[in-house]
């Protein structure tokens, strides 16, 4: 029900980017696959990232999906503000090489835009980020996602908001933002969070 609402809501130049691990992003990709057609699907992108496991009969499971979903042709995609150094290796090797990639030598200078697995460290216990929410984002994660998918001023929504990160992205890149959450321990982290902000405006108390 609620990620029908998301599809409503979400404007014919928006992107809607839904996080999940192993048990459920199987699931969601049909449910929005039906919502708003397969052809819908910009992206699912891979978060990985590392750490202990108890595990011992498995690979570690160590990434995450965020599918990323458009409405139509028309989307967001802002490709310079996301773009990256190139790694030094492959630097050095159209360095070297007329023939490196088969003749196409990419503006190095510029960087590149991020391919579809990303590595974003969790937020560690002793991290400056950390709220003690204990599903929290890494920030750089959602700045990625809202420089790309949109321009200063406009409107992201968060249905689950948890410790706040999303708000938190908007704050630094000047966007505006509405942050749901239905969770007491979330409503509490956001509040101490976002306690010296005088502009935000809390609901549901």
């Amino acid at each position: 029900e609620r990620l029908a609402l998301m599809t409503r809501l979400l404007a014919p130049n928006g992107t809607l980017y839904l996080h999940l691990d192993w048990h459920a992003d199987s699931y969601a990709r049909l449910m929005l696959d039906e919502l708003l057609g397969a052809e819908s699907l910009l992206n699912e992108i891979i978060w990985t990232y590392h750490g202990p496991s108890p595990i011992r009969t498995a690979f570690n499971r160590k990434h995450d999906t965020i599918l990323a979903c458009v409405k139509g042709p028309n989307y967001t995609f802002n490709a310079d503000a996301v773009r990256e150094p190139y790694n030094p290796s492959p630097v050095k090797t159209f360095a070297s090489s007329p023939k490196a990639g088969f003749g196409k030598v990419p503006n190095l200078a510029r960087g590149k835009v991020p391919e579809d697995w990303w590595y974003f460290p969790v937020v560690a216990r002793l991290h400056n980020e950390r709220t003690g929410y204990p599903t929290q984002k890494p920030v750089a994660i959602l700045e990625r996602i809202i420089r790309a998918s949109s321009n200063p001023g406009d409107m992201v929504l968060d249905f689950f908001a948890g410790s706040g990160t999303t708000g938190q992205a908007c704050l630094n890149l000047n966007r505006q933002f509405i942050l749901i959450d239905n969770n007491p321990q979330a409503l509490a982290v956001m509040h101490m969070r976002f306690a010296n902000i005088p502009d935000i405006i809390w609901n549901g108390e």
